[in-house]
This record gives structure tokens, C-alpha cells and sequence, in this order.
């Protein structure tokens, strides 16, 4: 009978396999490296295909090195003891799980690491001891750095000769793991879940991807970790389909997306889009405000119909005859001419700028016709007709009484002239706005300085893509881009050389920089060394469709922003993440069928998350009485913890004066953790001062100071909830928004309030 394991002997067999593991990871990263010099150095010579397959593999192992970079933390997080080992040493009896796979290449490519998403993997996170699936025993592993410094083992189904041998249990029980990391310091960046996936997050995370899959839950749930790792998994398990349409993941705003940001190149993939709904627009990340109204306005579907009719205001017919002199003829463009061409391009079907060709030749096929007759058509032949059409489409006056009829329009120019023209926007908009929602859109045109990120706004993206849709292209949009990229580069190039020949002691007699090559040369050789991903490749392209989308906060988007979207991915294979409790937009939704039944009709699946990891028991108490004040038909999520801790009131005469001692005394209590102060919109730059606070983008300073709306999707720490009572009253689902800032949270909640105490929380903390 062999003697048990003690624990020391455990953690140091652990740490000599961590060793062994972080060999090989290094070992892969200098061969990566290796084979990426190479093909760096290789001449810039040969053919266009040559140099394309030269900058596909250095690409390739770039984002191979990524990985490897990405996976340094954490490599290896857990194993597996299986029934088909006859002696704990027999390694066909166990596997390691880890971020990514690893082998043994001088052992006939033995299994070193297991990738957390192969099926192999799966009983690490779904195995019991009524269901062991083979397991025997079940190994958390927990490391810093290169290190090892826990172990956790769960004897899932013990059998009767091995009890002897069992190892001795650590410290730890068996569900240390998942509460270590609940109760961890936030750091500012979200943690990946992989080593504590349960049961409920794995069968959402490895769902097939066909369909529409809408994954409801509410506040501390681990939506958000579910469709990271659902977009991991997905690209691992499902690569060849998804590899070249790649994966894009939807959130709210720009802080949620740096706060994410760590969590996909942790677990092994690079190559995903992450953007918000503001930068869907190719060149544009819109950072201008406006009004809730406004934005809810804009976020209907009848702006389908405004944009269509704007569109089709713009195709005009004279309503006087206009001269022209084209090569000595007088000619009259006229209705009797436009009137035909016009409804000849509008019954093509196509979009409006592809339309306009169709218009011209129209038009100059009835005037070389009136011109032919004048001549006397009888002895015109064919050939002398051609070179009158030939006249006519070479005249300018021509063409600039063609274009002002039916012009060639940009997304961006077609909103300005709606929005800055009251006939415009009434035109386009009878029949399907109300005046006050007219009223709500028109504003001036910017000036020719303005930025235009700071022109339009979030709700203005999905108009624009829109418009877009409409309006198609003639290709001079994409000529003036690759125009405008062309001269950056040689302006780069230009900056390059001049910079190599500022050495003023420079030899006169030796070759300079400037001698040997230009900055045309040099620009076009930086051109053909340039590779980009797929996901680059699809932020620039807006008619670009995923293999599959990720919709996080799914319940803020507006119906307009969800035709943009469905646009992205015409095989309609989504993940959507949200809570319906958690609206706050004035465009959102009120049920999932509304927002999807448009498109799938019933073909959608709802799975739910039931578990709350996030709040303790006594923070989600107060957040259920909030929950049922919302009414909505929802099930609160059940609270795995207690902290306690009971969230508390302060009641104050003056912000200013008290709020900062208030903040102090929280932060002292969370020590290296992260503490949040929400409050209305309107009072956020205010508080900033008040308690010297950073704004919604660093979150990794210990207090920052953010809007309900700009801390959704986030966790802290602590929160001081700051004025609840205008928080409820700002907006028309400002309970809502009131839910959403209680369940921030993950140890303590205070609550200052000047004396106006919402109601539904005056019962629970007054």
C-alpha cells in the first residue's frame, strides 16, 4: 500500500509539471519567433503572389505569438484523474486543462495541456459525483505567474480499492476556486471564468452556432464571461467556417470594451472584432451627444421610411426647362426628358448613386434622338448618332445639370441636408413622424472644422449605415479613401528620409538614405509588406457579414441598430446577451420577441442564467425589491454568497461638503479594490471634482466617478450610489437604471441621498 500524498509533496509534483509546461510554451514562442524573423528578412522581391504569401505567413505567426503572449498567466489551471489509470503516475490517466493545447513532440506528440475547449476538457467543468463521467477526481489548480500556489481536489467517484490511496484533501474546499475569484480586488480589467466555469455557463458557452441563441440573465450572472468564452470556443471548435468571415462582439461603450478587452487574448484568440454600435460605420467612432428623445427618435424603424423618401426627394425633375448649348446645339432638358429616365432608374431597383448612371443614359439617349431629328434624321446613320451621344455625355454643362437633379450622395452629406433642412425634413418625414419627433432631428449643418466624431452620434451610425444601404456607390468615395491613404504613406515615407538625412556630419562622399531609394519606393515597399487580419480587414469593409455575432447589453440597441446588425450576418447566426430588467434606453427593449421576430420570426432559443456570482446575498435582496417594483416577468438570480456586510444610507445636507469623507471611508474598507460612484448624468463632472476622480475611462484608478449608462456591464469593488432619486427621475425607465447601479457591486453599497429617498428603497435602508 502506497502512502499518501501529503501536501507538500502534491504542490511540488504540480510545480514540477508548471515547469514543464512553461518549457514548451517557450520553446513554441522562439520557434514562432524564429520562423517570423525569417520571413521578415526575406528580400522584398518576386512576384505579387510571392509577396502575398510572404506577408500571409508573417501574419500568421505574428498572431501566433499573440496567443502565446496572451496565454502566459493562468497557462495551466486545472486536471483530470481518470478511471483508466491503474497507478496515479499512469499519465493515459490524466490530463491537464489549460488555456491552450500543448504537445510533446519528442514523445509521439503526447498530450501535454489540454485546450479548455476541446470535448476532452468538458467533464472539468460538468462532472459531479452523481454524474462523474469517467472522473475520478477533479484538480483545481491555482498559479501566479510561473508559479503554483494552491491546489483543490474534488473526489468526484472514489472507488473502493483506491480510498487508501486517495491524496489528503488541501485547505481549500471544493468550491474554493470559484469563491477566490469571486471575492478577489477588481483590478479594472475583467477576469476571465476559465478554471471556474460551471455546469449552466458551459452549456450556453459550447451550444452550436447555428440560430439565434439569446442568453437572458440578470445583474452578476456572467452574461458577459459566457459570450467571451462562447466566442473562444466557437473559433476553436468551428475555425474553417468562421475563420475568414471571423467573429464580431457588440458592446455598449468604449469603457465596457476596455474593460473586456484582456479577456479574449487571455484565452487564446486575437482575431476578434470588439466594437460598439457607434464605431459600425467604417472611419467613424461617434462621440456626439444628444438628447434621450432625440436618440430614441432616431432608433425607430419608421427612420427607414424618412431616409427612403429623403432619398427620393433628392431624384428631381425640372419643373422649368433648363438650356444648354452642347457643341453649338441648343438643347432643353425638360420633364417630358427627365420624367421617363427617372422612373426608367427607379424601376432598376438599384441603389441611388448605381441609379444615377442609369438616369444619365436615358437622358442623353432622348436628347441625341431630339438633336439627331433637328439635324434631319433621315440622313444621320448610326455612327453619327454614337458620336452625339459621345458630345453630350462629354458636356459639362450637361453633366452639372444632371448632377443637380439627381446627385451623387454620401451617407454623411444625405443626414446633413436632411437634418439642416426644415422643407427637407418635413418632406421626408410626413406621414411618418409627428411634428414634435420632426422637431427632435433638425439641426444645423456643421461647420468645416468640426470633428466629425463629434458630429454624429451613436444613433446616427445606424442611419448612416442606412443610407448607405440606399444609396450604394459610384466608386469615388473609395477613390478618394485610397487617395487619401496613398498620400499619408508617401508623406510617412517622405518623413522617414528626411529624418535619415538630417546627420549633418554625415560624410559627404558616402551614400545617404535619400540616394539609394525615394519615398515612392519606400512607401510602395511598406505597402507591400502590409498584412490585415480578418478583423481589420471587416472594420474597414461596412458591407463585410460574420460568420457569427455577439451582441452583449442586447436589450439597449435600437430597432435601427439591430438592421445594421442583421445586415452584418445574413445567416443569422447571433449570440444575444442582456437583461430585459436592465433597459435603459429609450429605444431598447421590452421583450425579446419584438427584437428579433422582425427577422427570425419564432426561430430563436432562450437560455437563462439563474446564478448570481457577482452581488451577496444582502446586496441582492434590495436589488430583487427594485427588480419587482420594474415588473417585469423575470426570475431573480439566486446569490451563492454572503458577505456581511449590509448596504447602508447616508443621508447628507451638502455633496460637496460630506460626499468626500463618504467616499474615503468606503475606499479604506475595499483597500486595493476598486470603488465606483454613480450618480445622474447630470451631476457626474461635478462629483469628478468633488472627490477628485477620474473619468469613466480609467478604471484602473481606485475611484472613478461614472453615469449609470457607462458603468453597465461593469463590476466594482464597492459602489457610493449617489442621488438615487434623480437617477429614477432622470429617465422614463430610470428604475431601471436604478437596478442596474445597485447590482455594480461586488461587497458594499452605500447610498447618499439628500433626503429624497426613492421609495422602493426607503423600506430597506431608511
Amino acid at each position: 500500500m502506497s502512502v499518501p500524498a501529503t501536501e507538500i509533496d502534491v504542490l511540488a509534483a504540480e510545480q514540477d509539471y508548471l515547469v514543464l509546461l512553461y518549457q514548451h510554451l517557450d520553446e513554441r514562442r522562439r520557434y514562432t519567433m524564429g520562423r517570423l524573423t525569417q520571413v521578415l528578412r526575406a528580400p522584398n522581391a518576386g512576384t505579387p503572389q510571392a509577396r502575398s504569401e510572404r506577408d500571409a505567413a508573417a501574419a500568421m505567426y505574428a498572431e501566433q505569438l499573440a496567443t502565446l503572449d496572451g496565454v502566459e498567466q493562468g497557462l495551466c489551471f486545472g486536471r483530470l484523474d481518470l478511471h483508466t489509470a491503474d497507478d496515479d503516475d499512469d499519465f493515459e490517466g490524466r490530463r491537464y486543462i489549460g488555456r491552450l493545447g500543448l504537445l510533446d513532440e519528442e514523445r509521439e506528440y503526447r498530450p501535454l495541456l489540454i485546450d479548455w475547449r476541446a470535448p476532452a476538457a468538458r467533464p472539468f467543468y460538468t462532472a459531479t459525483a452523481a454524474r462523474p463521467e469517467g472522473v475520478r477526481r477533479r484538480r483545481h489548480i491555482r498559479t501566479r505567474s510561473r508559479t503554483v500556489l494552491a491546489v483543490e481536489d474534488e473526489v468526484l467517484d472514489v472507488l473502493a480499492d483506491d480510498a487508501e490511496q486517495a491524496p489528503t484533501r488541501t485547505s481549500l474546499t471544493s468550491e474554493a476556486a470559484l469563491m477566490a475569484a469571486l471575492t478577489a480586488n477588481r483590478t479594472g480589467q475583467m477576469a476571465d471564468i476559465v478554471a471556474t466555469i460551471q455546469a449552466e455557463q458551459d452549456r450556453i458557452i459550447r451550444a452550436k452556432p447555428q440560430g439565434v441563441l439569446v442568453v437572458q440573465g440578470g445583474p452578476g450572472t456572467g452574461k458577459t464571461a459566457v459570450a467571451l468564452h462562447r466566442a473562444a470556443y466557437l473559433l476553436y471548435t468551428h475555425r474553417r467556417q468562421l475563420a475568414k468571415r471571423g467573429v464580431l462582439v457588440v458592446g455598449p461603450n468604449s469603457t465596457f470594451l476596455r474593460y473586456i478587452g484582456h479577456v479574449l487574448p487571455s484565452l487564446g484568440e486575437t482575431s476578434v472584432l470588439l466594437c460598439t454600435v457607434a464605431q459600425l460605420h467604417p472611419g467613424l467612432h461617434a462621440r456626439g451627444v444628444e438628447p434621450d428623445e432625440t436618440a430614441a427618435v432616431k432608433g425607430r424603424l419608421e427612420m427607414a421610411k424618412v431616409l427612403a423618401a429623403a432619398i427620393r426627394d433628392r431624384q428631381q425633375v425640372p419643373t422649368e426647362p433648363i438650356e444648354l448649348i452642347v457643341e453649338a446645339q441648343r438643347i432643353q432638358l425638360d420633364s417630358a426628358v427627365c420624367q421617363p429616365a427617372r422612373t426608367r432608374a427607379r424601376r432598376s431597383h438599384r441603389p441611388h448613386n448605381e441609379a444615377k448612371r442609369i438616369f444619365h443614359q436615358e437622358v442623353v439617349t432622348v436628347l441625341a434622338d431630339r438633336i439627331a431629328n433637328g439635324l434631319g434624321g433621315d440622313v444621320l446613320n448610326r455612327g453619327d448618332l454614337a458620336d452625339i451621344r459621345t458630345e453630350l455625355r462629354g458636356s459639362p454643362e450637361l453633366a452639372a445639370a444632371l448632377e443637380t437633379l439627381w446627385p451623387t450622395l454620401s451617407p454623411e452629406q444625405l443626414l446633413t441636408d436632411l437634418y439642416a433642412d426644415p422643407q427637407r425634413l418635413a418632406s421626408a418625414t410626413h406621414r411618418v413622424l409627428e411634428l414634435e419627433e420632426r422637431d427632435l432631428l433638425a439641426r444645423p449643418a456643421p461647420g468645416p472644422d468640426v470633428d466629425p466624431e463629434r458630429v454624429w452620434t451613436p444613433a446616427d451610425v445606424a442611419l448612416l449605415d442606412e443610407a448607405a444601404e440606399l444609396l450604394g456607390s459610384d466608386g469615388s468615395a473609395e477613390a478618394a479613401r485610397e487617395a487619401a491613404a496613398l498620400r499619408a504613406e508617401l508623406q510617412y515615407a517622405q518623413g522617414v528620409l528626411d529624418i535619415l538625412d538630417l546627420d549633418e556630419d554625415l560624410d559627404p562622399e558616402l551614400l545617404r538614405a535619400t540616394d539609394l531609394i525615394d519615398a515612392d519606393r519606400l512607401a510602395d515597399r511598406q505597402r507591400a509588406r502590409g498584412y490585415e487580419s480578418t478583423a481589420e480587414r471587416a472594420a474597414a469593409d461596412r458591407t463585410w457579414t460574420y460568420g457569427h455575432i455577439i451582441v452583449d447589453e442586447a436589450q439597449e440597441l435600437s430597432p435601427m441598430a439591430w438592421r445594421v446588425l442583421m445586415r452584418r450576418c445574413p445567416s443569422r447566426s447571433m449570440t444575444v446577451v442582456g437583461d430585459l430588467a436592465q433597459t435603459g434606453s429609450r429605444a431598447g427593449a421590452a421583450s425579446w420577441q419584438d427584437v428579433l421576430g422582425p427577422y427570425v420570426a419564432q426561430r430563436w432559443h432562450l437560455e437563462e442564467l439563474t446564478i448570481n456570482y457577482r452581488n451577496p446575498a444582502e446586496i441582492a435582496e434590495i436589488a430583487d425589491h427594485v427588480l419587482a417594483a420594474i415588473d417585469v416577468d423575470i426570475t431573480p438570480p439566486r446569490s451563492v454568497r454572503h458577505s456581511g456586510v449590509a448596504p447602508r444610507a447616508v443621508q447628507v445636507a451638502s455633496l460637496a461638503d460630506e460626499l468626500p469623507a463618504v467616499v474615503i471611508e468606503e475606499a479604506a474598507a475595499v483597500g486595493d479594490g476598486r470603488l465606483a460612484v454613480l450618480a445622474p448624468a447630470a451631476a457626474v463632472d461635478e462629483l469628478r471634482t468633488i472627490v477628485s476622480a477620474p473619468g469613466a475611462g480609467d478604471l484602473d484608478a481606485p475611484v472613478t466617478v461614472l453615469t449609470v449608462t457607462q458603468a453597465k456591464g461593469l463590476e466594482f469593488d464597492a459602489v457610493v450610489l449617489v442621488d438615487p432619486a434623480g437617477i429614477v427621475a432622470e429617465s422614463p425607465r430610470g428604475l431601471n437604471d436604478l437596478y442596474v447601479a445597485i447590482t455594480r457591486t461586488t461587497h458594499r453599497l452605500c447610498i447618499v441621498h439628500l433626503g429624497n429617498m426613492p421609495p422602493v428603497l426607503a423600506a430597506d435602508l431608511v
